[in-house]
């Protein structure tokens, strides 16, 4: 029977030092893919400037959070970051979250969950950097900037936050074909055809090119 045999790499320890070799490890399995699109989760900025100085020849395309995300109508990023990666040729999108737009604030109101929330628990159920990644994707698809649908990789960096296990939580990136919110079942989270999916199929690792585990 047919098969492929793809390589994941796992970090043994946490921290900002696996920033480099994660994007380089994008770096060169976008080249291989042939992908040109990178996404890149950031906060303050820092991420998505490193990820235009590592990622260079590549699409590179930083989300950030919304302006409001921990203080109404403020935003989490610096502006001297958005301006470095604006200059350095990159795109930046600052959108509603695709998982915690309105039925936030229902859940917040009458104290129950919508669809959205429910479908990021869901997807956490394999790590909440496969639920990031398929949240800005969703986003960067609803703002036009993935505008063929090709298949792109997504990166996620975050060290600290509720759903973070450690001071230091694991990036990861992952391989994903995009679609539109409306469309998002139709989305998948591996390739089709002779390519070869970014990882092993472990329950909290499908689909994944690089994440970090804190050894037993």
């Amino acid at each position: 029977m047919p098969e492929l045999t793809s390589q994941t790499v796992y970090f043994t320890e946490t921290g900002s030092g696996n920033t480099d070799r994660t994007l380089h490890l994008v770096a060169e399995r976008a080249k291989s893919l042939g992908i040109r699109t990178v996404l890149v989760a950031t906060t303050s900025g820092a991420t998505g400037v490193r990820a235009t100085e590592l990622l260079t020849g590549l699409d590179v395309v930083a989300v950030t959070h919304s302006a409001g995300f921990q203080t109404p109508f403020v935003f989490t990023y610096d502006p001297a970051n958005i301006e470095r990666i604006k200059a350095a040729g990159a795109r930046v999108l600052t959108t509603t979250h695709a998982f915690g737009g309105v039925g936030r604030a229902v859940r917040k109101k009458l104290n129950t969950y919508q669809v959205d929330e429910i479908m990021a628990f869901t997807l956490r159920t394999f790590g909440q950097g496969m639920k990031v990644a398929a949240e800005i994707t969703l986003m960067a698809s609803d703002g036009g900037l993935l505008p063929d649908g090709s298949p792109i990789i997504a990166v996620r960096f975050r060290t600290r936050g509720r759903h973070c296990r450690g001071p230091q939580a694991h990036p990861r990136a992952d391989f994903l074909r995009p679609a539109v919110p409306r469309d998002h079942l139709h989305g998948r989270a591996r390739a089709s055809g002779d390519r070869i999916r970014l990882g092993s199929t472990g329950p909290r690792r499908s689909r994944t090119l690089v994440q970090s585990e804190k050894p037993d």
